[in-house]
């Protein structure tokens, strides 16, 4: 039998480089670090977190004028520690996503993260040595008009009444990988910030989804009822890195850009 000429192997490769390279065709990475950029973070979590789900009051929010408008944002206490990251779609220049990691604070090892708060851990972080490089990744949160899988019509109606946001099939195609996208911003921060653990408190199925990526997180604790069922994980940087290019070469690629932050 004639040889195609290529082998397994290198057309893995091309379909590695075509997920990285489509995923940054039509999205970015904005590291939200600006005062402005930081209040698109907050406006985005309002609308995820209380015009989507529910799961926050418009009450707790700050409000704010913008354009002699009312704007919401949700921020919380750990905010301030805490740095940001948004994936904004290129054509439409809506921001689709927001993910935070919260720091150590480097004065106060024992300083509790979110998790300590909200869950009962049975394998808590205790080592300050290690507390202080631990962050929790929060406020994991895509839009809802940038989740959508299959449709005839390819169309979502925008955050604003007026906006509506059109998707060509690749886009489409792409739509599910802004979870993955979402760790990568995780990684950059990560190693900017000399970050070697993972704090989350996590939905089951997004530990289904991130597992089939090579994504691994540990159990911590029970289970817990926290705007719907969250588990309490901890992960190793440098474990959760290579396992993922051993499980999803392709993915690994993409998150960590053919291995610069890997």
């Amino acid at each position: 039998m004639k040889s195609s000429g290529q082998g397994p192997l290198a057309a893995a490769a091309d379909k590695q480089i075509d997920l990285r390279a489509k995923f940054y065709e039509y999205f970015e990475l904005v590291p939200a670090t600006t005062e402005d950029l930081k209040r698109e973070v907050y406006k985005l979590r309002y609308q995820v977190y209380c015009v989507e789900t529910g799961f926050e009051r418009r009450e707790d929010c700050e409000r704010v004028i913008e354009d002699g408008e009312p704007v919401y944002l949700e921020r919380d206490e750990f905010d301030d520690r805490s740095v940001h990251s948004l994936v904004r779609h290129r054509r439409t220049g809506l921001y689709a996503a927001t993910v935070r990691l919260v720091l150590p604070d480097p004065g106060d090892p024992a300083a509790p993260y979110p998790i300590e708060d909200h869950c009962v851990l049975e394998y808590p972080v205790t080592d300050p040595r290690i507390r202080l490089h631990l962050a929790e990744i929060s406020r994991f949160a895509v839009s809802k008009h940038f989740k959508k899988r299959r449709g005839e019509e390819g169309t979502l109606a925008g955050i604003g009444e007026e906006t509506r946001v059109y998707f060509d099939a690749d886009e489409r195609r792409i739509l599910p990988h802004i979870t993955v996208g979402l760790f990568a911003a995780i990684v950059r921060m990560t190693r900017a910030h000399g970050i070697t653990h993972w704090y989350g408190v996590m939905e089951p199925a997004l530990l289904r989804l991130l597992r089939l990526f090579g994504i691994r997180f540990v159990p911590i604790g029970p289970d817990v009822e926290y705007h719907g069922l969250r588990r309490p994980c901890l992960a190793e940087v440098d474990k959760v890195l290579p396992n993922m290019k051993k499980v999803n070469r392709a993915v690994w690629d993409l998150i960590t850009e053919g291995g610069k932050y890997g």
